[in-house]
């Protein structure tokens, strides 16, 4: 009996052992609207960028990572820590269903409207420290140890933003009164969301401070600049060339924080979309308003705007994109004119109307579970926010993202490097929903929620 005990005794330190052996630390960085072929294809584009280009060299990624519908920043990012669909995680867009304009353009800034487990949840509960600057919907998540969560209260950013904009971000950071802490050191944090270089230079220079202090086990960082600079100027642009060199200097900074904390760990890096350039906006609200499905009144005191009244059906905009909700689901009669009216507006090509999907079919694809149609645009077409003047508004020389995410140019980046990943392999075309249980077993954890298959980073002599 003894010898039995002994034995499973044996049996049980091996097996702890070898989950710890298992277990990599793991630094994700997210590059905003970075198309993978920035690094693919960077000789082609004229790039500097050494850092990133040994990620392709000496680690495993993608050509491409199929995202979700919307291809936009809070929902991908959302599938980016969970591993399932918008409609399942609850980050259906990045600003909130605000039908009558109440909420002052508000965005899913915070963590309690996800709806699954993220890889902060599992690394936490297994004991793993964790740690975030910057990530989207990760306000109050109590599961981040180390949080400069993604928030603002005002647009205005650089010399005109409000200074006390820091001390709202000292009051939602974890733990508290960290980050005035921090800033003692390091100098002051951007007020509100700062989406040039120089903001994410300050998002770097915090982020380093938390590995080299901390240690984090699981620590993700969103970058936003390059989206930024190719929404203005448009993808592969040289100011968004620029932009791209320049955030390379910070995955390096980045990346030696991380091995000089944590020499065995795993850098990931990965983006939530693709860019496309434009050359329209289609002003959807404009026909809804003309067939009545939108009342509008008085525009609101400081607004050039009419106000939203009332609303039977109103487009919900997302860039690429809009689903279209209706006030009273069960009205027939409305789904019905809703349907002819987006019919009529796709019969001319020159409306950018590439597809009107279904419910059924928005529900199929993750996304959108409350709307009754999903209006796909044509790329070169976007989303227009006007509810006056013409329908098409000509805005060329920009770019931006939204479109179905089956489109190239759509792809999102994931490109891994650690001591255990297989050197120069190429995964081909995956689907994003893999990335959050790919880090989940590189972390020892379990994502059990996710809906993605593990991709396989480690070399054929490792499996």
């Amino acid at each position: 009996m003894k010898s039995r005990l002994a034995a499973i005794a044996v049996l049980a330190l091996s097996s702890a052992f070898a989950c710890a052996q298992a277990h990599s630390p793991v630094l994700m960085i997210s590059i905003d609207g970075m198309r993978p072929d920035y690094v693919t294809h960077a000789d082609e584009h004229g790039l500097k960028i050494p850092t990133l280009r040994r990620f392709m060299a000496e680690g495993s990624y993608a050509d491409g990572v199929r995202g979700v519908f919307p291809t936009v920043t809070y929902p991908s990012h959302t599938t980016l820590v969970t591993g399932v669909w918008p409609a399942t995680h609850g980050i259906l867009n990045n600003q909130v269903f605000d039908p009558e304009q109440h909420f002052a353009g508000a965005w899913y800034w915070y963590a309690d409207s996800m709806k699954v487990q993220t890889l902060w949840q599992a690394a936490h509960a297994a004991g793993i420290r964790t740690a975030s600057v910057s990530w989207p919907v990760t306000v109050d998540a109590d599961a981040i140890d180390d949080n400069l969560p993604e928030y603002w209260r005002s647009d205005v950013t650089g010399a005109h933003a409000d200074p006390r904009e820091r001390f709202l971000m000292n009051a939602v950071s974890r733990p508290s009164g960290s980050l005035k802490a921090m800033q003692a050191r390091l100098g002051p944090y951007m007020p509100g969301n700062d989406t040039t270089i120089e903001g994410d230079r300050i998002r770097t220079r915090f982020a380093v401070d938390i590995l080299r202090r901390n240690h984090p086990g699981f620590m993700t960082v969103h970058l936003s600049s390059l989206d930024e600079e190719e929404h203005i100027h448009a993808p592969f642009s040289p100011e968004a060339n620029a932009d791209l060199e320049a955030l390379d200097g910070l995955v390096h900074d980045l990346t030696v924080a991380e091995r000089d904390a944590n020499p065995a760990a795993t850098v990931v890096v990965v983006s939530d979309h693709g860019f496309a350039p434009i050359h329209d906006a289609v002003n959807l609200y404009i026909p809804f308003l003309h067939a009545g499905l939108i009342t509008a009144g008085k525009p609101a005191p400081g607004s050039f705007s009419p106000a939203i009244t009332a609303w039977k059906a109103e487009p919900w905009l997302a860039s690429g994109m809009a689903a279209i909700v209706l006030h009273d689901p069960a009205d027939v009669a409305t789904r019905t004119e809703v349907k002819q009216l987006l019919e009529s507006l796709q019969a001319d090509p020159a409306n950018g109307i590439a597809r009107i999907l279904t419910a059924e079919e928005a529900r199929h694809r993750g996304a959108f579970p409350d709307a009754a149609f999903l209006v796909l645009l044509k790329p070169g077409f976007y989303t227009g926010a006007a509810v006056t003047g013409p329908l098409l508004t000509p805005t060329p020389g920009r770019g931006t993202h939204g479109y179905a995410a089956d489109d190239p140019q759509m792809y999102a980046s994931f490109f891994a490097i650690g001591p255990d990943i297989a050197q120069h392999q190429d995964l081909g075309l995956i689907d994003m929903r893999q990335i959050a249980p790919t880090v989940a077993g590189l972390l020892g954890v379990e994502l059990p929620e996710a809906e993605g298959k593990p991709l396989s980073l480690h070399s054929k002599a490792d499996r």
